[in-house]
């Protein structure tokens, strides 16, 4: 089993900012007991230098008479020597007076100072030797002070590495909170999205304020609930529409096959073939919306390309046989990011609409909008205007506004729902807006 940091993101955090904190703080630590017991040193030997040569200096202008107690010009170096070459001590401070020599160490010709540490049978002394004179006969002045606590004890080295424990342990303590608090909004949304069934879409995880990858998890969450929910919702509707739209031309092609079958005579059998073949190809094309409706905007269709607006109103025209000509009005490098055949199916859709409704003239113009960030899409009619009143409810499956519109002047009743779905799954909108004598509509996308 892992341990028991291994076993969440917050303990794996904690472990690895631990661990880098004391893989930083530790040599630090030790560096720095390091570094202050070599300056503590060097000031020592500073101090015992300056009062070794200070000596020397007033034995060789006759200042100091010999077997005289020395002075002590620095409190902090209290044991002074002074020591003939036969090994005597020929003066001394108060304080080394009943010493032994304090070392054995001479001074060179080539090296006149000599700093150095020197264990008595009392304590631990630093020292400086000075020679007097260049002769080999000179004395030695020794000035030394006995070894500071600091270097004496484990004082500093316990009161460093104390603080460097405490702060690696606040290190410790400071990851563990923040990546808790990190990760509050995390365990919330795990609660919420655990509450989350597939009868019920409609939750949303909580979004928390700021604007950090938490916060864009959080969006995300959200923006795939949002999907799955409308997937679902096209799923039922899908169910719901072929229910309730195919039980018509069933029950008629039924009822012709029946009174067929029970007065055989009676059948004309090319008309009862004709008008079954019709209902046969309504049912064919309902089902095929139906099955694109529910397609788009899923998974199915992945193949996104930069398309030319322009360039595919040309192609669709080009192949389509309309009764009214069709005037375009073509801004060409107007482009967008999306499904070819999609967006075809759209230009159809539409296209095939005002073909039905116009009374003269259609006409498609492409362009972008003043920001140049969205590219524009219309077609026009001069048919019927749409009261404002029903400019959405026509983007509904199956709706018409009058019998003008009724299924049997053409269509399945699901071709301006294509289109609304179809411009929602490539971050657009599609509306019908003001257009005198006639209907104008209008596919809104991001231009790229």
């Amino acid at each position: 089993m892992a341990p028991w940091w291994a076993r969440s993101l917050r303990g794996r955090v904690t472990f690895i900012a631990t661990a880098v904190a004391a893989l930083v703080l530790i040599p630090v630590g030790i560096a720095g007991v390091t570094t202050s017991r070599a300056l503590i040193t060097a000031s020592v030997f500073a101090a015992t230098r300056n009062t070794a040569e200070r000596i020397a200096y007033e034995m060789r202008g006759g200042t100091l008479p010999t077997g005289a107690t020395l002075p002590v010009p620095d409190p902090s170096v209290d044991l002074i020597q002074i020591v003939g070459p036969d090994g005597r001590i020929l003066a001394a401070s108060d304080a080394a007076r009943n010493l032994p020599p304090l070392s054995e160490v001479r001074p060179t010709t080539g090296n006149q100072v000599v700093s150095t540490m020197n264990c008595l049978p009392t304590e631990c002394v630093y020292l400086s030797a000075v020679k007097v004179s260049m002769g080999a006969d000179s004395p030695i002045v020794y000035a030394g002070s006995g070894a500071p606590s600091v270097l004496a004890t484990r004082t500093l080295d316990i009161v460093v590495f104390a603080e460097v424990a405490l702060l690696i342990a606040l290190a410790a303590w400071a990851t563990w909170w923040i990546t808790g608090r990190a990760l509050r909004p995390v365990a919330t949304m795990r609660t919420e999205l655990d509450a989350v069934h597939a009868g019920d879409l409609s939750h949303r995880v909580t979004q928390p304020p700021g604007d950090d990858e938490v916060v864009h998890l959080a969006q995300s969450i959200n923006s795939t609930l949002a999907r799955l929910e409308r997937s679902a919702e096209q799923q039922r509707q899908f169910a719901s529409d072929a229910s309730h739209e195919l039980r018509t031309p069933i029950a008629g092609l039924r009822a012709q096959l029946e009174s067929a079958q029970l007065y055989p005579d009676d059948t004309d059998v090319r008309a009862l073939v004709d008008s079954a073949l019709r209902d046969t190809d309504r049912l064919e094309a309902i089902i095929t919306d139906l099955l694109l409706l529910a397609r788009i905007g899923s998974r199915v269709d992945v193949v996104r390309e930069r398309i030319d607006l322009a360039g595919l109103v040309r192609q669709e025209l080009a192949v389509r046989n309309d009764k009214l000509p069709v005037r375009v009005d073509l801004t060409t490098g107007v482009t967008v990011e999306g499904v070819r055949l999609q967006l075809a199916r759209v230009l159809t859709n539409l296209l095939d609409n005002a073909q039905r409704h116009a009374e003269s003239r259609v006409r498609v113009t492409v362009d972008l909008e003043d920001d140049g960030g969205t590219a524009v899409l219309a077609v026009e009619n001069d048919g019927m205007e749409i009261a404002e009143a029903d400019r959405e409810r026509i983007f509904e499956r199956f709706t018409r506004l009058d019998a003008a519109r009724s299924r049997d002047a053409g269509g399945t009743g699901l071709g301006l729902a294509i289109a609304r779905d179809v411009a929602m799954a490539h971050r657009g909108q599609i509306c019908v807006e003001d257009y005198e004598g006639g209907a104008r509509f209008v596919l809104r996308l991001p231009a790229v």
